[in-house]
């Protein structure tokens, strides 16, 4: 891939595995400086030694999604060192239990909220600024057809995800006059750790790999985007409006 990210500086939630890694390595591969974000050490060593063997360069970020104050002091070192940022890619997320929704409870829904919605409100939050000082910024913010689909035993997965979408879509519109981009992502089901626990009888050599969905989430982060508010989906296979309301 040609260095179309040269100079830019992209964050990427969720990096040290799954859609996160491939993300974050294709989004190097492209030129771009990487921030990546994760709780797993070992995995985040394992995302620097790639990006290193491509010929890029990466910060390595260990925390907590969960942690706010953490989230604040990350988007004042990236301002600090960089003044900007060109691309946040919020990919980190969490399955939670698939049961019944009178089954749940609360400390564990309140933990799937806390990543997949509150988490992803903070960094909106917190990088607003740093984004909207980079002269073309992309957010890509990675859904799920669960946010639409109403499946039984999915409740808190499914109501993360939907008020995701509705936070990303708002998001859009507020920065529409600007030059940040905003849009949603759904992969789809992939060969990630994620799936396999979701879907344990399903041959996952059956799946597209994260390093073919990461091709299409970069596309979303290049400076020529013009489309905002929109959701790419991967099965589709292009960016989709949303319908406006009735």
């Amino acid at each position: 891939m040609n260095a179309v990210l040269a100079d830019r500086i992209a964050l990427v939630t969720g990096a040290s595995r799954g859609i996160g890694f491939a993300t974050a390595l294709a989004l190097a591969k492209a030129g771009a400086h990487i921030v990546a974000v994760a709780r797993t050490v070992g995995g985040l060593e394992e995302l620097d030694d790639a990006i290193r063997a491509a010929g890029s360069s990466a910060t390595l970020v260990p925390l907590d999604l969960k942690d706010r104050d953490g989230l604040t002091r990350l988007g004042a070192a990236i301002d600090e060192r960089y003044r900007r940022l060109d691309v946040l890619v919020a990919n980190a997320g969490i399955l939670g239990p698939l049961s019944p929704l009178a089954h749940i409870e609360p400390k564990v829904w309140d933990d799937v909220m806390a990543v997949n919605v509150v988490a992803n409100a903070q960094l909106i939050r917190v990088m607003d600024p740093l984004l909207r000082a980079a002269p073309a910024a992309r957010a890509v913010f990675v859904t799920s057809g669960a946010a639409s689909s109403a499946k039984a035993y999915w409740g808190p997965y499914a109501v993360s995800k939907a008020a995701l979408e509705i936070l990303a879509r708002t998001y859009a519109a507020e920065t529409a006059t600007t030059a940040v981009r905003v849009n949603l992502f759904n992969p789809g089901a992939t060969r990630t750790r994620m799936r396999a626990a979701a879907m344990p009888g399903e041959d996952p050599t059956s799946l597209k790999t994260a390093d073919q969905v990461a091709e299409k989430i970069v596309a979303l982060c290049l400076p020529g985007l013009t489309e905002t508010g929109k959701l790419y989906d991967y099965a589709a296979g292009r960016l989709l409006s949303f319908r406006p309301p009735t």
